[in-house]
């Protein structure tokens, strides 16, 4: 694909890099509420220095952000299995400096029902995404799988995991579906490398792709 995004050349280090959490990445074990999830996929503010007052956010590039969105209408509704490996590295590079949130949600060993253990994040994650403070925003919603097993089946899987999310989120929280673009990245992002049949790696990552940035307090 040629244009704003150019030919991108898919590299598992370039992955890694892009969809590695940022702060707002929960622990292991770790209850997570709504207000943090929340807090975690809200703008960023604009920051106060200690001596030169508050720094200005980036400016911003009318056209690139206008292609950036046009980009992202055209994953509104389409399904994962849908998604070329271009179109998954480019939502990657983009959701690369968007406010995001690893709720670790866990599922069943080969299969994309959620396991019990991880149901009250669903739902903490469905109050948060109901807040009015994030209306009208588009989240990608992207499905990971373990290490063990094909790399075909693996990115089926995490299709399915993450239509799944999308789809409990769609009934249970009335929220729109052409807000939630999924997308399955297989075993190629395992959270734990080191040991890839580890249960923490079968995991959904949420990501506010809104180009908006808050007003400085």
């Amino acid at each position: 694909m040629t244009g704003y995004f150019g030919r991108f050349t898919v590299r598992a280090a370039a992955f890694s890099a892009v969809l590695a959490m940022s702060a707002g990445a929960a622990l292991a074990g770790e209850a997570v509420s709504a207000d943090q999830i929340l807090n975690a996929l809200k703008p960023k503010s604009a920051t106060r220095g200690l001596s030169v007052g508050a720094q200005a956010a980036p400016p911003v590039d009318a056209a690139a952000q206008a292609k950036q969105s046009a980009f992202l209408d055209s994953m509104r509704n389409r399904k994962t299995r849908s998604l070329s490996l271009g179109e998954r590295a480019q939502i990657a590079e983009l959701a690369a400096t968007k406010p995001k949130i690893d709720l670790e949600i866990q599922f069943d060993y080969n299969s994309a029902e959620i396991s019990k253990t991880s149901m009250p994040a669903v739902q903490e994650l469905g109050k948060a995404l109901s807040d009015p403070t994030l209306k009208g925003s588009t989240f990608v919603v992207a499905g990971h799988t373990d290490g063990i097993g094909g790399d075909s089946f693996n990115q089926d899987l995490s299709e399915r995991r993450a239509d799944t999310i999308k789809r409990y989120l769609v009934e249970k929280f009335a929220l729109a579906g052409p807000d939630l673009v999924t997308v399955g990245y297989g075993k190629s992002k395992l959270k734990d490398a080191a040991n890839p049949a580890d249960p923490l790696n079968r995991r959904v990552q949420v990501v506010n792709m809104d180009t908006k940035t808050a007003a400085a307090k």
